[in-house]
């Protein structure tokens, strides 16, 4: 389980926001005029970006927002030559909406995990259009409020669920975010030592957590597909405390 892979076994290109409006789906209904969404949306410098390339690094200051809009992005830490993965993020969502505000570094480094196309926008330019735009500036602190909330439920996740509980929470919400027609089936698109950093755990108890799903009648195991048998018990897993 050390090479990546595409998930729900498809090689070919995902259906992306590329030539979308990527406005809605940064800031949800925003309910503001459409000419200031796409003021908003012109003020993002779009880059694409294949696998293993910086999207963010920790020694540089942050100076604009950022988000990926196609792809997956992997947040952690540089450390030497090796990248320590902490989590995995697919798009369409925020990488860093906070480091820029605080005019400080970047709190983490980002890597490409999946060939991703990343918005940046400019601090400088974006202060003066939430300032003309409330409903903007509401819709960017409600997007920011949600990242929050996000990772402070995954850090009590952490510090209050066994890693049994953890990884079936983990394939839930991965689940969630990529299977398509109502399959069941998930094909891991990152390697298993990259999963167990993501869930704080060693990659053998990783492993080792998979076959009790397995004994369990939770899941099917073959290789990097992974058959989720019993949705309902595998969220009751997740969610027991």
């Amino acid at each position: 389980m050390d090479s990546q892979i595409k998930v729900n076994g498809s090689h070919h290109p995902r259906p992306g926001p590329s030539d979308a409006k990527v406005g809605p789906l940064l800031l949800g209904e925003a309910g503001a005029a459409s000419e200031a969404l796409q003021e908003f949306e012109s003020l993002g410098a779009r880059r694409r970006l294949d696998v293993g390339e910086t999207v963010l690094s920790r020694e540089l200051a942050a100076t604009e927002l950022v988000a990926v809009i196609e792809g997956v992005v992997g947040l952690g830490m540089q450390a030497g030559e090796a990248f320590q993965l902490e989590r995995s993020v697919r798009a369409p969502q925020w990488l860093d909406l906070s480091s820029a505000w605080l005019g400080a570094n970047y709190a983490q480094d980002a890597r490409v995990l999946e060939r991703a196309t990343v918005l940046y926008f400019p601090i400088a330019t974006l202060r003066p259009l939430l300032h003309r735009e409330p409903v903007l500036q509401h819709s960017l602190m409600r997007a920011l409020a949600q990242q929050v909330h996000r990772l402070t439920a995954a850090t009590q996740e952490l510090m209050h669920k066994g890693a049994e509980k953890r990884l079936a929470a983990w394939l839930l919400q991965h689940h969630k975010q990529s299977a398509a027609n109502g399959s069941t089936l998930l094909q891991l698109n990152e390697r298993k030592r990259d999963i167990a950093a993501q869930l704080a755990i060693a990659p053998e108890t990783l492993s080792r957590m998979m076959r009790e799903l397995k004994r369990k009648g939770l899941i099917e195991v073959q290789g990097y597909r992974v058959q989720l048998l019993d949705l309902p018990a595998l969220q009751r897993e997740a969610a027991a405390v």
